[in-house]
Protein backbone atom coordinates (compact mmCIF):
# COMPACT_ATOMS: atom_id res chain seq x y z
CA UNK A 1 0.00 0.00 0.00
CA UNK A 2 1.15 3.30 -0.92
CA UNK A 3 -0.94 5.55 1.19
CA UNK A 4 -0.77 6.97 4.20
CA UNK A 5 -1.32 9.92 7.21
CA UNK A 6 1.09 12.43 7.89
CA UNK A 7 0.65 14.08 11.55
CA UNK A 8 1.26 18.09 10.82
CA UNK A 9 0.65 21.46 12.21
CA UNK A 10 0.78 24.93 10.52
CA UNK A 11 1.20 27.76 12.75
CA UNK A 12 1.97 31.82 12.50
CA UNK A 13 3.72 33.67 15.11
CA UNK A 14 3.40 37.17 15.38
CA UNK A 15 6.40 39.29 16.57
CA UNK A 16 6.44 43.33 17.68
CA UNK A 17 9.43 45.11 17.59
CA UNK A 18 10.74 46.63 20.95
CA UNK A 19 13.85 47.95 19.19
CA UNK A 20 14.54 49.03 15.63
CA UNK A 21 14.85 45.52 13.74
CA UNK A 22 17.66 45.62 10.53
CA UNK A 23 16.29 42.57 8.55
CA UNK A 24 17.99 40.95 5.41
CA UNK A 25 14.85 40.91 2.65
CA UNK A 26 15.21 37.21 2.64
CA UNK A 27 14.50 35.96 6.42
CA UNK A 28 15.11 32.69 6.72
CA UNK A 29 18.55 32.78 7.26
CA UNK A 30 18.21 35.07 10.06
CA UNK A 31 14.99 33.44 11.99
CA UNK A 32 16.38 30.02 11.43
CA UNK A 33 20.04 30.56 12.65
CA UNK A 34 18.49 32.87 15.66
CA UNK A 35 15.91 29.53 16.56
CA UNK A 36 19.02 27.27 16.81
CA UNK A 37 21.31 29.34 18.84
CA UNK A 38 18.41 30.08 21.08
CA UNK A 39 17.27 26.67 20.83
CA UNK A 40 20.37 24.93 21.98
CA UNK A 41 20.24 27.77 25.00
CA UNK A 42 16.90 26.46 26.31
CA UNK A 43 16.70 22.67 26.76
CA UNK A 44 20.96 21.70 25.82
CA UNK A 45 21.79 19.82 28.68
CA UNK A 46 25.80 19.96 27.97
CA UNK A 47 26.19 22.95 25.98
CA UNK A 48 29.82 22.46 25.71
CA UNK A 49 29.63 19.11 23.89
CA UNK A 50 28.92 18.37 20.11
CA UNK A 51 26.05 16.22 19.42
CA UNK A 52 27.76 13.34 18.38
CA UNK A 53 30.09 13.07 21.14
CA UNK A 54 27.03 13.61 23.54
CA UNK A 55 25.68 10.85 26.24
CA UNK A 56 22.40 12.11 25.90
CA UNK A 57 21.93 12.67 22.41
CA UNK A 58 19.60 9.59 21.50
CA UNK A 59 17.01 11.58 24.35
CA UNK A 60 17.86 15.10 23.38
CA UNK A 61 15.22 17.28 22.10
CA UNK A 62 18.33 19.33 20.60
CA UNK A 63 19.93 16.62 18.70
CA UNK A 64 16.16 15.57 17.59
CA UNK A 65 15.01 18.53 16.45
CA UNK A 66 18.04 20.54 15.35
CA UNK A 67 21.01 17.55 14.11
CA UNK A 68 18.34 15.14 13.97
CA UNK A 69 20.51 11.63 13.39
CA UNK A 70 18.71 8.50 12.45
CA UNK A 71 18.06 6.29 15.30
CA UNK A 72 20.78 3.65 16.07
CA UNK A 73 18.56 1.03 14.68
CA UNK A 74 16.88 2.29 11.56
CA UNK A 75 16.54 0.39 8.64
CA UNK A 76 16.91 3.15 5.82
CA UNK A 77 19.54 5.73 5.65
CA UNK A 78 22.14 4.30 8.06
CA UNK A 79 24.93 5.43 6.49
CA UNK A 80 23.97 9.00 6.75
CA UNK A 81 24.71 11.57 9.97
CA UNK A 82 21.10 13.49 9.51
CA UNK A 83 17.57 12.66 7.97
CA UNK A 84 15.01 15.59 7.36
CA UNK A 85 14.08 18.01 9.90
CA UNK A 86 10.80 17.33 11.28
CA UNK A 87 10.45 21.35 10.91
CA UNK A 88 9.86 24.09 8.62
CA UNK A 89 10.27 27.84 9.29
CA UNK A 90 8.35 29.96 6.60
CA UNK A 91 9.84 33.50 6.07
CA UNK A 92 7.11 36.53 5.20
CA UNK A 93 7.34 36.94 1.91
CA UNK A 94 7.97 40.51 2.57
CA UNK A 95 10.88 42.43 1.35
CA UNK A 96 10.74 44.82 3.92
CA UNK A 97 14.32 44.96 5.42
CA UNK A 98 13.67 48.40 8.26
CA UNK A 99 11.40 47.80 10.98
CA UNK A 100 10.61 50.07 13.55
CA UNK A 101 9.21 49.57 17.32
CA UNK A 102 6.05 48.64 17.43
CA UNK A 103 6.13 47.29 14.17
CA UNK A 104 4.45 43.73 13.40
CA UNK A 105 6.03 40.64 11.94
CA UNK A 106 4.27 36.86 11.47
CA UNK A 107 6.09 33.95 9.70
CA UNK A 108 5.22 30.27 9.91
CA UNK A 109 6.39 27.49 11.35
CA UNK A 110 5.36 23.99 10.10
CA UNK A 111 6.12 20.81 12.78
CA UNK A 112 6.12 16.99 11.57
CA UNK A 113 5.09 13.73 13.94
CA UNK A 114 6.58 13.66 17.12
CA UNK A 115 8.18 17.33 17.15
CA UNK A 116 4.69 18.53 17.55
CA UNK A 117 5.31 17.13 21.01
CA UNK A 118 7.61 19.86 21.13
CA UNK A 119 5.84 23.08 20.22
CA UNK A 120 5.82 24.48 23.75
CA UNK A 121 9.59 24.68 23.39
CA UNK A 122 9.58 26.38 19.77
CA UNK A 123 7.35 28.69 21.37
CA UNK A 124 9.11 29.46 24.51
CA UNK A 125 12.51 29.69 21.93
CA UNK A 126 11.06 32.21 20.16
CA UNK A 127 10.01 34.34 22.90
CA UNK A 128 13.82 33.96 24.21
CA UNK A 129 15.17 34.95 20.77
CA UNK A 130 13.29 38.23 21.28
CA UNK A 131 14.81 39.32 24.30
CA UNK A 132 18.59 38.22 22.84
CA UNK A 133 17.38 40.18 19.47
CA UNK A 134 17.71 39.48 16.01
CA UNK A 135 19.33 41.05 12.80
CA UNK A 136 21.85 43.72 12.36
CA UNK A 137 22.45 45.39 15.68
CA UNK A 138 20.74 42.28 17.38
CA UNK A 139 17.16 44.39 18.00
CA UNK A 140 14.46 42.70 20.04
CA UNK A 141 11.33 42.41 19.98
CA UNK A 142 8.01 40.62 21.48
CA UNK A 143 6.26 37.45 20.71
CA UNK A 144 2.71 37.98 20.79
CA UNK A 145 0.64 35.25 19.37
CA UNK A 146 1.13 31.75 17.84
CA UNK A 147 -2.19 30.75 15.85
CA UNK A 148 -2.51 27.05 14.36
CA UNK A 149 -4.07 27.23 10.46
CA UNK A 150 -6.22 25.29 9.69
CA UNK A 151 -5.74 23.02 5.93
CA UNK A 152 -7.79 22.24 3.85
CA UNK A 153 -7.17 18.43 2.73
CA UNK A 154 -8.08 18.57 -0.60
CA UNK A 155 -5.16 18.34 -3.30
CA UNK A 156 -7.02 20.82 -5.17
CA UNK A 157 -7.05 23.64 -2.61
CA UNK A 158 -4.08 25.92 -2.71
CA UNK A 159 -2.52 26.51 -0.27
CA UNK A 160 -2.86 29.93 0.45
CA UNK A 161 -6.62 28.59 2.33
CA UNK A 162 -4.56 26.91 5.04
CA UNK A 163 -2.88 30.39 5.42
CA UNK A 164 -6.36 32.86 5.38
CA UNK A 165 -7.37 34.84 8.62
CA UNK A 166 -10.22 33.08 9.13
CA UNK A 167 -8.43 29.75 8.91
CA UNK A 168 -6.49 30.60 12.02
CA UNK A 169 -6.80 29.51 15.38
CA UNK A 170 -4.40 31.73 18.30
CA UNK A 171 -3.18 28.96 20.71
CA UNK A 172 -0.91 31.48 22.55
CA UNK A 173 -1.15 35.05 23.57
CA UNK A 174 1.43 37.24 24.82
CA UNK A 175 -0.87 38.46 27.95
CA UNK A 176 -1.38 35.10 29.55
CA UNK A 177 1.68 32.83 28.37
CA UNK A 178 -0.28 29.98 28.27
CA UNK A 179 -0.59 27.30 25.48
CA UNK A 180 -4.11 26.17 24.62
CA UNK A 181 -4.78 22.56 23.44
CA UNK A 182 -4.66 22.13 19.41
CA UNK A 183 -5.36 18.96 17.27
CA UNK A 184 -2.95 18.09 14.83
CA UNK A 185 -3.83 17.68 11.84
CA UNK A 186 -3.73 14.43 8.93
CA UNK A 187 -1.87 15.07 6.02
CA UNK A 188 -3.09 11.88 3.48
CA UNK A 189 -0.58 11.30 1.02
CA UNK A 190 -1.43 8.53 -1.68
CA UNK A 191 0.47 7.60 -4.58
CA UNK A 192 -1.53 4.36 -5.94
CA UNK A 193 -2.61 5.22 -9.39
CA UNK A 194 -6.43 5.98 -8.74
CA UNK A 195 -9.60 4.71 -11.50
CA UNK A 196 -10.27 7.68 -13.01
CA UNK A 197 -7.88 10.40 -15.29
CA UNK A 198 -7.50 13.97 -14.40
CA UNK A 199 -5.48 15.49 -17.31
CA UNK A 200 -4.75 18.93 -16.22
CA UNK A 201 -2.58 21.70 -16.52
CA UNK A 202 -0.62 21.90 -13.69
CA UNK A 203 0.77 25.53 -12.55
CA UNK A 204 3.23 25.75 -9.38
CA UNK A 205 5.00 29.00 -8.52
CA UNK A 206 8.29 28.54 -6.36
CA UNK A 207 7.87 31.50 -3.72
CA UNK A 208 11.01 31.05 -2.18
CA UNK A 209 14.75 29.86 -3.75
CA UNK A 210 14.67 25.90 -4.47
CA UNK A 211 17.48 23.88 -4.47
CA UNK A 212 17.10 20.21 -6.33
CA UNK A 213 19.96 18.26 -7.05
CA UNK A 214 19.89 16.07 -9.59
CA UNK A 215 22.33 13.27 -9.67
CA UNK A 216 25.49 15.21 -8.57
CA UNK A 217 24.15 18.96 -10.02
CA UNK A 218 22.14 21.15 -8.84
CA UNK A 219 19.06 21.82 -11.29
CA UNK A 220 18.54 24.88 -13.11
CA UNK A 221 15.53 23.54 -14.63
CA UNK A 222 12.83 20.95 -13.20
CA UNK A 223 11.29 17.97 -14.99
CA UNK A 224 8.27 16.65 -13.65
CA UNK A 225 10.11 12.88 -12.76
CA UNK A 226 12.50 14.70 -11.00
CA UNK A 227 9.64 17.25 -8.84
CA UNK A 228 8.59 13.95 -8.05
CA UNK A 229 11.29 12.09 -7.26
CA UNK A 230 12.56 15.04 -4.97
CA UNK A 231 9.05 14.46 -3.25
CA UNK A 232 9.20 10.87 -2.92
CA UNK A 233 12.65 11.12 -1.34
CA UNK A 234 11.42 13.90 1.34
CA UNK A 235 7.55 13.08 2.14
CA UNK A 236 8.79 9.52 2.89
CA UNK A 237 11.46 9.91 4.79
CA UNK A 238 9.75 12.27 7.18
CA UNK A 239 7.13 9.61 7.22
CA UNK A 240 9.24 6.80 8.40
CA UNK A 241 11.37 8.73 10.74
CA UNK A 242 8.65 11.40 12.58
CA UNK A 243 5.60 10.08 11.83
CA UNK A 244 6.13 6.22 12.73
CA UNK A 245 4.99 4.91 8.96
CA UNK A 246 6.58 2.16 7.34
CA UNK A 247 6.88 3.03 4.16
CA UNK A 248 8.36 -0.10 2.63
CA UNK A 249 5.68 -0.88 -0.09
CA UNK A 250 5.45 2.58 -1.46
CA UNK A 251 5.43 2.15 -5.00
CA UNK A 252 8.47 4.53 -5.92
CA UNK A 253 9.31 3.35 -9.09
CA UNK A 254 5.93 3.23 -10.15
CA UNK A 255 5.50 6.94 -9.38
CA UNK A 256 8.67 8.00 -10.90
CA UNK A 257 7.58 6.35 -14.30
CA UNK A 258 4.49 7.44 -14.14
CA UNK A 259 5.76 11.38 -13.76
CA UNK A 260 8.36 10.79 -16.59
CA UNK A 261 4.93 10.44 -19.04
CA UNK A 262 4.24 14.22 -17.85
CA UNK A 263 5.38 17.30 -20.14
CA UNK A 264 6.44 20.54 -19.12
CA UNK A 265 4.07 23.05 -20.79
CA UNK A 266 5.71 26.11 -20.47
CA UNK A 267 8.67 27.31 -17.42
CA UNK A 268 9.47 30.63 -16.21
CA UNK A 269 12.48 30.21 -13.52
CA UNK A 270 14.56 32.71 -12.78
CA UNK A 271 18.17 32.10 -10.83
CA UNK A 272 18.48 33.54 -7.21
CA UNK A 273 21.45 34.00 -5.89
CA UNK A 274 22.15 34.30 -1.95
CA UNK A 275 24.07 33.54 0.75
CA UNK A 276 24.48 33.20 4.28
CA UNK A 277 26.96 33.56 6.99
CA UNK A 278 27.31 30.38 9.50
CA UNK A 279 28.21 31.03 12.28
CA UNK A 280 29.31 27.12 13.16
CA UNK A 281 31.65 27.10 9.80
CA UNK A 282 32.64 30.95 10.27
CA UNK A 283 32.17 31.09 6.32
CA UNK A 284 29.87 32.15 3.80
CA UNK A 285 27.20 29.28 2.37
CA UNK A 286 25.82 30.03 -1.40
CA UNK A 287 22.42 28.85 -0.92
CA UNK A 288 21.25 29.82 -4.91
CA UNK A 289 18.03 27.99 -5.73
CA UNK A 290 15.93 28.78 -8.87
CA UNK A 291 11.97 30.76 -8.36
CA UNK A 292 9.35 31.65 -10.20
CA UNK A 293 6.79 29.82 -12.58
CA UNK A 294 6.25 26.34 -14.41
CA UNK A 295 3.22 24.07 -15.85
CA UNK A 296 2.76 21.00 -16.53
CA UNK A 297 0.07 19.02 -18.45
CA UNK A 298 -0.87 15.68 -18.41
CA UNK A 299 -2.64 12.69 -15.48
CA UNK A 300 -2.05 14.44 -12.24
CA UNK A 301 -4.17 12.22 -10.86
CA UNK A 302 -1.50 9.87 -9.02
CA UNK A 303 0.46 12.83 -7.97
CA UNK A 304 -2.16 15.40 -5.92
CA UNK A 305 -1.62 14.54 -3.11
CA UNK A 306 2.13 14.09 -3.13
CA UNK A 307 2.02 17.61 -4.66
CA UNK A 308 -0.22 18.95 -2.15
CA UNK A 309 2.16 17.49 0.67
CA UNK A 310 4.94 19.66 -0.74
CA UNK A 311 3.14 22.83 -0.60
CA UNK A 312 2.87 22.07 3.51
CA UNK A 313 6.20 20.84 3.90
CA UNK A 314 8.45 22.17 1.10
CA UNK A 315 11.10 20.55 -1.24
CA UNK A 316 14.27 20.21 -1.65
CA UNK A 317 17.47 20.89 0.27
CA UNK A 318 17.90 23.89 3.17
CA UNK A 319 13.65 23.79 3.52
CA UNK A 320 14.12 24.45 7.35
CA UNK A 321 15.26 28.14 5.79
CA UNK A 322 12.22 28.22 4.35
CA UNK A 323 13.35 27.29 1.20
CA UNK A 324 11.47 25.13 -1.31
CA UNK A 325 8.31 26.46 -1.18
CA UNK A 326 5.91 26.93 -3.45
CA UNK A 327 2.38 27.28 -4.48
CA UNK A 328 -0.11 25.37 -6.76
CA UNK A 329 -3.32 25.33 -9.20
CA UNK A 330 -4.45 23.40 -11.71
CA UNK A 331 -6.24 25.03 -14.82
Amino acid sequence: MSQAQMKVGKFELSIQAKDPIILPSYKGSTLRGGFGNAFKRVVCALKDKECSDCMLKERCIYSYVFETPPPADTKVMRKYLSVPHPFVIEPPPERRVGYKPGDELTFGLTLVGKALDYLPYFIYTFDELGNIGIGKGRGKYKLMAVSQKKMDPSPLAGCRACLSEENGVRIYASETKRLEPFIPEALPIDIEPPDADHTAVLALNFLSPTRIYHGDHLAHGLEFHILIRQLLRRISMLAYFHCDIDTALWDFKGCIDRAKEIATQKTNLKWYAWQRYSARQDRRIDMDGFVGDIAYEGNMAPFLSLLKAGEVLHVGKATTFGLGRYEMRLQ
